[in-house]
């Protein structure tokens, strides 16, 4: 995939949900996006935005790595769902306001059944701000998935 491309072309995400701005790299195996921490936005806080936000910054640079991925191969971005996190662990409460974060997820295991698990981190400059493995599913139909009610 060539880039910088636009992010919107890589991830469903749309408007306020949108909280990645940049992808930086994509391979086959692991993608490498950039946040820029809202002053203003629906997870900012006087604080700033809560660290536990960086689950979802993780699960959207998966989401980026799935759409770039579907891209390469002539489709489109799909919906996923975020299964759950394991081991998260933040070393700030939150997320300074005009930062730019970086997060990578590496890619550990994919099933065939669209089950995976990443590796993620999330940093600002040297500083790494919080790790967690992190458990996805992307079903290959996600609209008959949803009206299943198996979701």
């Amino acid at each position: 995939m060539e880039l910088p491309c636009d992010i919107d072309d890589v991830l469903p995400h749309r408007d306020s949900m949108r909280l990645i701005d940049r992808l930086l790299d994509w391979q086959e195996t692991s993608v490498v996006v950039e946040v820029d921490v809202p002053s203003h936005g629906l997870f900012t806080t006087p604080d700033g935005v809560p660290a536990w936000v960086g689950v979802e910054y993780m699960a959207q640079a998966i989401a980026a790595w799935a759409g770039a991925k579907a891209r390469q191969a002539g489709g489109v971005p799909s919906i996923g769902f975020l299964l759950g996190t394991r081991r998260y662990t933040a070393h700030q409460p939150f997320f300074a306001p005009g930062s730019c974060l970086r997060v990578e997820a590496h890619c550990e295991l994919m099933g065939e059944n669209g089950l995976g698990m990443f590796a993620c981190r999330i940093s600002a400059g040297d500083t790494e701000l919080a790790v967690a493995n992190v458990s996805v599913f992307e079903p290959r139909d996600a609209m008959a998935y949803l009206e299943s009610g198996q979701a």
